[in-house]
């Protein structure tokens, strides 16, 4: 049996449904009778567009994003899909802060629902900072189906890990 680390947390009746579709070879067809096509977000410029969108459609009042962008440094392996870095900087009397979004580049051949969800994360991030109930109330706020996506994106993950792309 494979080390499925993309959903280690999740209960061992999920983990060996999972763990079958592999042996099957059923999971990408899982993957793309769910998600048959990648999102077209591919540039920087798209992407923050993409971004401030949602971000001005649930969370006007919030700071702004000063920078977005996919980042081939953000290792999945390590947890990480996505980044919201805060850097404070102090301008005379006043702090200035600077908000940035990184999407690891993983995600730039992936469905548009997983893009969404990392997006949902990490704009979660701007007024909630530690993964509270608070912060994923707020994510099912901006995404209802957050915790669907956050599972086939790790059915997704998995699948890249043990196989290869599943989008051409």
């Amino acid at each position: 049996m494979q080390q499925l680390k993309y959903i280690q947390g999740y209960p061992p009746h999920l983990v060996d449904q999972v763990q079958q579709l592999i042996e099957k070879d059923q999971l990408k067809t899982l993957l793309l009778n769910r998600y048959p096509t990648p999102h077209t977000i591919k540039t920087e410029k798209a992407l923050y567009d993409y971004v401030i969108e949602l971000k001005n459609q649930y969370l006007k009042k919030s700071a702004p994003i000063s920078k977005v962008g996919y980042d081939n440094k953000i290792n999945v392996i390590n947890h990480a899909l996505g980044l919201h870095t805060f850097i404070s900087r102090v301008h005379g009397n006043k702090i200035k802060a600077k908000h940035e979004i990184r999407i690891a580049t993983v995600f730039k051949q992936a469905p548009l629902p997983f893009l969404r969800m990392i997006v949902v994360h990490e704009l979660a991030h701007l007024r909630e900072k530690d993964h509270n109930k608070a912060f994923y109330q707020l994510c099912c706020h901006m995404e209802p189906n957050y915790h669907q996506l956050e599972l086939d994106m790790r059915l997704y993950l998995t699948y890249l890990d043990l196989i290869g792309p599943i989008y051409n």
